[in-house]
């Protein structure tokens, strides 16, 4: 059966970077050396959901900012290799790619990590008017609250897609702020939702972000699953029993779901079940970009 996402395009706007990963071998001592795994891969919420969006079936262009140096080779090389479009992509050649560095315990679950992502701040208003039209042509435009303020309020005015938004971490989800009355979707998990809101009860925050403008809410609750809501009605889905082995670009996969499955027309509870599903296979899976996310709308 051909994919029903087939010809379906995404724009997807925000963060692009390297991951490098450090996963020890047994129980995770600090203020020590701990023998264990380092990786390196390419990342960034936006390129990862860039990526999720490829595997399960649609076209994809990315607008994103990358350095000169060798991450930026790889970052570009690789959505290329994806067969993204890599055409409205800001390369800057005396700048430095963002990294993001994180330590997981031994399980594969997040400890600490360290950001440095700077160049992402060039995504500017002045950049996204050069490819407007091409946004605005979109099936879906994705953003992620990497955008600097002024990028965000810009959007806000001018995108005429139907817009999706991951709200990132607590420390940048205000700045999606201005852009709610016009989103199709916020994914932002539970305390993203709380700084959004001053509500720490996920249906009730949901609510909120409703009267605010937005159409749809879905906010996850990690291994939990999810609360979901639109005008209509508030659902939770509940999460899959599923041994983690990762949780870096469990999140990202969640919203590509979602995406996917707005672009489709699905009800709120099936979008839900798939973005639930599409976290399941991430968290199961040592890679950040799951491969068993190309069957999710392959069935």
């Amino acid at each position: 059966m051909e994919n029903p996402l087939k010809g379906k395009r995404a724009v997807v706007i925000g963060g692009a970077n390297i991951d490098l990963c450090g996963c020890p071998k047994g129980e995770l001592r600090l203020r020590d050396s701990n023998p264990g795994i380092v990786s390196m891969r390419p990342g960034g919420v936006a390129r990862n959901i860039a990526h999720d969006l490829c595997l399960m079936g649609m076209d994809v262009s990315l607008i994103a900012a990358v350095g000169g140096d060798i991450f930026g080779s790889v970052i570009l090389s690789g959505c290329t290799a994806l067969g993204m479009d890599m055409s409205m992509a800001l390369i800057l050649p005396d700048r430095r790619s963002s990294t993001y560095l994180y330590l997981t315990d031994r399980s594969g679950d997040m400890f600490a990590a360290v950001n440095e992502m700077e160049i992402s701040a060039e995504i500017s208003p002045e950049l996204l008017t050069r490819h407007i039209e091409a946004i605005n042509a979109a099936d879906a435009v994705v953003i992620d609250a990497n955008l600097p303020p002024e990028s965000i309020a810009y959007l806000a005015e001018c995108c005429s897609a139907p817009m999706y938004a991951d709200a990132v971490s607590a420390a940048k989800a205000a700045r999606l702020r201005p852009l709610l009355p016009k989103l199709r979707v916020l994914k932002p998990n539970a305390i993203e939702a709380e700084t959004l809101t001053g509500l720490n009860e996920p249906e009730l925050a949901a609510r909120e972000l409703l009267s605010l403008g937005v159409e749809r809410v879905f906010i996850s609750l990690g291994a939990d699953g999810m609360t979901a809501c639109d005008s209509e009605q508030s659902i939770y889905v509940p999460g899959k029993p599923v041994k983690t082995v990762n949780t870096n670009g469990a999140g990202d996969s969640v919203i590509a779901a979602i995406v996917c499955a707005g672009v489709l027309g699905c009800s709120l509870r099936e979008t839900a079940e798939l973005a639930v599903e599409a976290g399941a296979v991430t968290v199961s899976s040592t890679e950040t970009n799951a491969p068993g996310l190309s069957k999710l709308f392959n069935k």
